[in-house]
């Protein structure tokens, strides 16, 4: 798969002095060792990820991040400058950036393992560095993405953003201005344009509303998907928004399926949605289904399993729901640590939450929130 390929090859030591091997090339970047191997596509964004042999999972307790999602902006207004009533991170137009100083910091720190790094951003000016950041990442072989909310997206600031992302989503937090959004990314050339839609029993309305329109609102016609989040009572969100129903979880996932909606969920959200689609009767599908086929495309929760999450200010959290809660107040300094793998992702703490995680991979899908 490497073959004519000029790259890196670097040794690296996973958990319990496990050796493995890092590949990394202009196009691909893969890393094996004896139980836990993946290859990343960097032009497709196709990661696939396996154990021993390519019919069993890798070993969860060798996994390094091969995911990263960093926040460097805090500051949001909103929509029409009204703060959303279910941000989780209850962000508003007062808050902090990331410096392009601080994030070189930050990323000298990461591992050489990680492929893609998420960005969490509140408007989408509200940090000066942010194309230098997602620059600077790109430059240094690992692929920049990012969610906005579509206020304030101009022409130019799309062209801008096709120009350096794999993958960008839309928060759906007004209809309209998401699907003028949408357009104007897919209009500037991006093939990976998704819908984030925020899924709680009260905002049903605004889920079905998009899922009716996704087929005939020609501002759609070249969307890759639509990703719902489920609630996690975190931030704004902890009152007055309750999980939405297994029934109306399962009206969703068949009305997708049956109108050839692509559709995702978070991975907090994996193993509710493989039971409930596993509880639907089949005659309410209008083509079969394979429920072993769509499994191997469902990652329940992979924080401090694959995953990193880091603030503003450069602390690690296991995720980005996970900060401010119990045992997680104040996270893990990055930028001052030695050694990222020995102090971060194998001190004490994130090892009990990969426990936990290990778990309620199969179960809940989360070991802190009700999802």
């Amino acid at each position: 798969m490497f073959k004519n390929e000029v790259g890196t090859v670097i040794q690296l030591e996973l958990f319990n002095k496990t050796k493995a091997v890092l590949l990394d090339t202009a196009h691909q970047k893969a890393l094996f060792s004896k139980s836990y191997n993946f290859v990343f596509d960097k032009r497709t964004g196709q990661h696939i990820r396996w154990g021993a042999t390519k019919d069993e999972d890798g070993d969860l307790w060798l996994g390094i991040p091969e995911l990263a999602d960093i926040e460097i902006s805090t500051i949001c207004h909103g929509i029409n400058n009204k703060p959303c009533s279910f941000c989780y991170k209850a962000n508003s137009g007062t808050g902090i950036n990331m410096s392009l100083d601080t994030f070189k910091k930050v990323f000298e720190k990461l591992p050489k393992s990680i492929t893609q790094i998420a960005f969490g951003i509140g408007d989408i000016d509200s940090n000066p560095d942010m194309f230098d950041i997602f620059q600077y990442v790109r430059d240094n072989g690992v692929i920049p993405n990012v969610t906005i909310n579509g206020w304030n997206l101009t022409d130019e600031y799309a062209k801008k953003l096709a120009n350096v992302l794999g993958a960008i989503a839309i928060s759906n937090y007004d209809y309209d201005l998401c699907a003028d959004a949408v357009k104007k990314m897919t209009d500037a050339g991006m093939t990976q344009v998704n819908i984030h839609n925020f899924l709680s029993a009260e905002s049903l309305s605004q889920t079905w509303k998009l899922l009716k329109h996704v087929n005939t609102d020609p501002r759609l016609e070249k969307l890759n998907a639509i990703v719902m989040l489920s609630l996690k009572k975190q931030g704004r969100a902890k009152t007055g928004f309750n999980p939405v129903s297994d029934e109306d979880f399962a009206e969703i996932i068949i009305y997708a399926m049956n109108n050839e909606i692509g559709i995702g969920f978070d991975s907090c959200t994996g193993p509710k949605f493989m039971r409930i689609l596993k509880s639907i009767p089949s005659e309410k599908f209008i083509n079969p289904i394979n429920i072993d086929n769509i499994s191997q495309y469902v990652e329940p929760c992979e924080s401090s399993l694959y995953s990193v999450y880091l603030d503003a200010t450069g602390r690690f959290y296991p995720c980005s729901f996970v900060e401010g809660t119990l045992g997680w107040e104040n996270g893990l300094d990055v930028i001052n640590c030695d050694d990222f793998l020995k102090d971060i992702w194998w001190n004490e703490r994130t090892l009990e939450f990969k426990t936990k995680v290990m778990k309620c991979r199969e179960c809940t899908g989360c070991p802190v929130f009700e999802i």
